[in-house]
Parts: C-alpha cells; structure tokens; sequence
C-alpha cells in the first residue's frame, strides 16, 4: 500500500493556513502544521485528527533558519509544501514608512518562504512527485498607494517562485504560485493595523463577499491535486467585486 503524502503547511494557526490544512487532511494528506503559536496548531492537529484524518502539530518560525533545518530533517520524502506564512504591517506611504516594518515583512514573507524551500526542496525531490506551493498576493503583481512594504516583500516572493520554476525544470517538482485578492479572515487586516478593528473593518466595508479563507483553500487544493504533468504556474483569485487592487464595488 502506498504511503499517505506528506503535506507542510506554514503558518497554520489561522485564516488561510489553518483552512488549507483542513482541506488537504480531507484530500488525503498527512499534513504537518507549523506556526509559531504552539496552542493554536495543537488544538487545529486535534480537531483534524478527530475528523478522521491525519495531522500533527510543529511550532516553528521560518525566519529562524537554525530551526528550520532542524525541522527538515524529520522528512525523508515531502509530497507537498504551502508556504504560506507571511503578513502585512502598516499601510503608511513609502515616504514615512517605517523601516522596521518593511524589514519584518521582507523577513516573513520572502526570506521565510526561501528558508523553508531550501531547507525541504531536497525531501520534495526524492519524492519523484513534489509541488511546492507559494502563497503571495495580488499585491505580488500591482501596487497600490500605502502598500509599498507589502507589495515590495510580495513582489520579492513572486519572483522567488518565477525563478525557483525556471531552475528546476526537468526535476519532478512543480512550483505553484497562488495570489489572492481581497480575502476576509479573522486576523490579516487587524494584524495590519496593530489591532485596530475599526481600521480593519474599512478594508471590507460595503464589499458584497470577499473571499473567505476556505475559498482559497479550496483552491489550493485544487491545483495540487491535478495531475503530475501539469503545473498551475500562476492562479489569481479574487471576488467578484474587486477588478483589481484599487478598483473595489461597494455598497455604503
């Protein structure tokens, strides 16, 4: 009988990640979740597990490299990695942007990504069938006003997927870029704004359903269970009442 495929997911805890393990876990994978809040992916392994499926917790920061290698040695094969773990911080112009922020970001989103592709790219490989998937954003492709360090560490880890694909090629992993556009979780804009909820809510106000951390979970899953042979480079998913960054319909 064949092994149970393994699946990484980065930054688990919650939104995007926590949503994508439980859409993997019911696909079949044994998913391991990773995130620096040991509590939140203990409790989230728990529940899939009592789902009937597979999962165990690891907490983890991908901007630690040291911990990140000790991490990878516990896979011998990896049928598949998401990484997802990332975020915004502020929505200031570039010219009184704080430099910390844009440096956090870059951090998170790019070098955490690139830490956790180098450290696992071997185990994908020896898996003869591996996918790595990247999750950027919208803002990887267009900027917007008050997004510079956003769409800066997004544009950088967009790149890092363009590039990883071209140096693999002929490899038996494929890498997938997924971008979404306006998404509702529980934490991305409030995170933003430093628990502001009241800034957080205008992200949102009057947009008739944006996308829910389950529809790009859903997502996700899609394109990794296509067939071996083909390789979703880029999928953009945005709402219905966004035609781009800064063209939103709302209702107020």
């Amino acid at each position: 009988m064949p092994a149970t495929p393994i699946a990484v997911v980065t930054g688990a805890s919650s939104g995007i990640g926590a949503a994508t393990a439980r859409t993997l876990a019911a696909a079949g994978f044994r998913v391991v979740l990773t995130a620096r809040r040991k509590d939140r992916i203990e409790a989230l392994a728990a529940e899939i597990t009592e789902a009937g499926h597979e999962a165990t917790a690891y907490a983890l920061d991908v901007t630690d490299r040291a911990a990140v290698d000790e991490f990878a040695t516990a896979f011998r094969s990896l049928a598949l990695l998401v990484n997802n773990a990332g975020g915004a911080l502020g929505a200031d112009p570039v010219a009184t942007g704080d430099p910390a922020d844009w440096r956090q970001m870059y951090e998170t989103n790019v070098i955490g990504t690139l830490n956790v592709t180098q450290a696992l790219l071997p185990a994908l490989t020896v898996s003869g069938d591996g996918t790595i998937v990247i999750l950027s954003s919208t803002a990887a492709l267009s900027s917007y006003e008050g997004g510079g360090g956003y769409v800066a560490a997004k544009h950088g880890e967009h790149v890092l997927a363009e590039t990883l694909r071209l140096e693999i090629v002929g490899t038996p992993v494929r890498v997938i870029e997924v971008a979404p556009g306006m998404v509702k979780t529980d934490e991305f804009a409030t995170t933003r704004f430093r628990g502001d909820t009241e800034k957080a809510a205008k992200v949102y106000a009057g947009v008739d359903a944006p996308l829910t951390a389950e529809d790009v979970a859903d997502t996700i899953g899609w394109a990794v269970t296509r067939p071996s042979h083909v390789n979703i480079d880029l999928l953009v998913v945005r709402p219905r009442a966004q035609a781009s960054n800064t063209k939103v319909h709302r209702t107020l």
